[in-house]
C-alpha cells in the first residue's frame, strides 16, 4: 500500500507543478484562460493573485517530493510526515474549493481526489 501511496503522491505533486506553471507562468495565455474560464481582462486583473497561488501549489509539490526522497533514503518517519503534509494540504485546499465555490467543484475534484487517495494509501501503508 505504501507503493500505491508513493505513486499517488508523485502524481499529485506533478499535477500541482502543472498548476504552478499555469497560474504563475502562463496565466494570461489563451489556453490557460480557457482552462480557468477567465477572460483576458479577468486574467490580467488577477495575475498577481494567480502568480502567488501558483507558488503555493509549487511549494506543496516540493514538500511532497522532499518527503518522497527522504522516504526512499530510509528516513521513513520524516518522509511520511512531509508527504502527508504536502498531499494533505492539497486535499484540504481542494475541499475548501469544493465547499466554497460550487461552480468549481469539478476543478476541486480534479485537484483533490489523487492527493486524498495518497493520504489514505500512505496512512494505511505505514500503519500495516
Amino acid at each position: 500500500m505504501v507503493v500505491v501511496g508513493l505513486v499517488l503522491a508523485a502524481v499529485a505533486a506533478l499535477l500541482h507543478v502543472y498548476i504552478f506553471v499555469m497560474e504563475s507562468l502562463t496565466w494570461t495565455s489563451e489556453k490557460t484562460r480557457a482552462v480557468f474560464g477567465t477572460s483576458a481582462a479577468e486574467a490580467e486583473a488577477t495575475r498577481e493573485l494567480a502568480f502567488n497561488q501558483g507558488f503555493y501549489n509549487l511549494f506543496l509539490a516540493i514538500v511532497t517530493a522532499v518527503g518522497m526522497i527522504l522516504f526512499a533514503l530510509d528516513a521513513t518517519e520524516a518522509g511520511t510526515a512531509l508527504m502527508l503534509a504536502g498531499v494533505g494540504s492539497m486535499a484540504a485546499a481542494a475541499a475548501v474549493l469544493f465547499v466554497a465555490s460550487p461552480d468549481k467543484r469539478s476543478a476541486a475534484l480534479k485537484q483533490g481526489v489523487v492527493p486524498l487517495l495518497a493520504v489514505l494509501a500512505l496512512i494505511l501503508g505505514v500503519a500495516i
